[in-house]
């Protein structure tokens, strides 16, 4: 049996020590900031009252069990992904020699490799949040009410269901290693852009490039931020399939009903345990379908009572 340590490359081998450091800075660059005069949260308008001039940045920093809740999903999701890589190779090389093209062969395929990720992984984080299934594996990394570098970290475990979603890169000829290396340095690329602790960046780079303040409002449970901002490292494709919103209010971070768990596996499993509940809570099947498949927090329509004839 071959060693998966062996899979292990030197930017992995780095990202521990990276991840430690960048965390320290964080937390003591946030703790500085706090010392300032800045209002506190609650005094910031958490929603869209017309006035357009941007609330002030309001850190709320790190708190000890919502980083363990974090650091507890990424040792889950690490066995996870060591566990299915076996199926995960032998699905891309079965979609690999049905290739239709051979642009993954060319010069500069990881260049490439990596717009193509990027994109498919607009739709894999947009229909995350539209379909409640994928909103399941999901939901885990948005249950943190804190916004810190660590958030990054809550990676899910059951990420399995929407594999499919990069299929297309295996039939344009993309290898395996490719593949992997350009899902690694987007997701490095977007550890960094989960803090407070950097507020905008240059119009030009915010332009195009997703930044922190663009993830802060994807985060948001703000109203006028729910499903906004779904890019990885490119802001583009949220301002080509209109789904961008800038951030302006103070952002709450978490759920529109939060979990108020740092328990790893009921972060990881609580959403499934909760469409099965209502799937079998009635007998109507198209109801039972969109109990799954519908957006989060699809209901039925409350029967209406008949007019009553005078």
């Amino acid at each position: 049996m071959a060693n998966p340590l062996r899979k292990i490359d030197l930017i992995d081998k780095l990202t521990l020590p990276a991840f430690t450091a960048t965390m320290v800075w964080e937390h003591r660059s946030l703790r500085r900031r706090q010392l300032r005069d800045l209002p506190a949260v609650d005094a910031v308008a958490p929603i869209d009252d017309g006035d357009p001039s941007p609330d002030p940045l309001v850190p709320l920093g790190y708190e000890k069990n919502d980083t363990a809740g974090s650091l507890g999903l990424l040792v889950g999701s690490i066995i996870v992904g060591f566990a299915l890589d076996g199926l995960y190779r032998r699905v891309h090389g079965f979609m690999f020699r049905h290739r239709v093209s051979n642009i993954g062969s060319h010069r500069g395929s990881i260049l490439s490799a990596m717009i193509v990720w990027d994109f498919l992984y607009y739709w894999n984080h947009r229909w995350m949040h539209e379909v409640r299934l994928f909103w399941a594996d999901h939901v885990a990394h948005h249950s943190g009410r804190r916004y810190n570098l660590s958030t990054a970290l809550r990676q899910t475990w059951t990420g399995v269901l929407t594999t499919w979603v990069y299929w297309p890169m295996s039939l344009l000829g993309y290898r395996y290693s490719t593949f992997l290396k350009a899902r690694q340095l987007n997701l490095l690329y977007q550890y960094w852009i989960h803090t407070e602790a950097i507020d905008r960046l240059p119009a030009a780079i915010e332009k195009i490039f997703n930044t922190p303040s663009h993830h802060r409002v994807h985060h948001g449970a703000n109203k006028q931020y729910i499903d906004k901002n779904y890019g990885g490292i490119l802001i583009i494709w949220d301002r080509l399939f209109k789904t961008f919103e800038p951030e302006i209010r103070q952002v709450q971070y978490g759920l529109t009903k939060n979990i108020r768990t740092n328990n790893p596996f009921k972060m990881a499993f609580g959403e499934f345990a909760n469409i099965a509940r209502d799937v079998v809570s009635t007998d109507n099947l198209n109801d039972r379908l969109r109990y799954v498949f519908a957006g989060p927090g699809w209901e039925p329509e409350a029967v209406r009572p008949e007019p009553a004839f005078s």
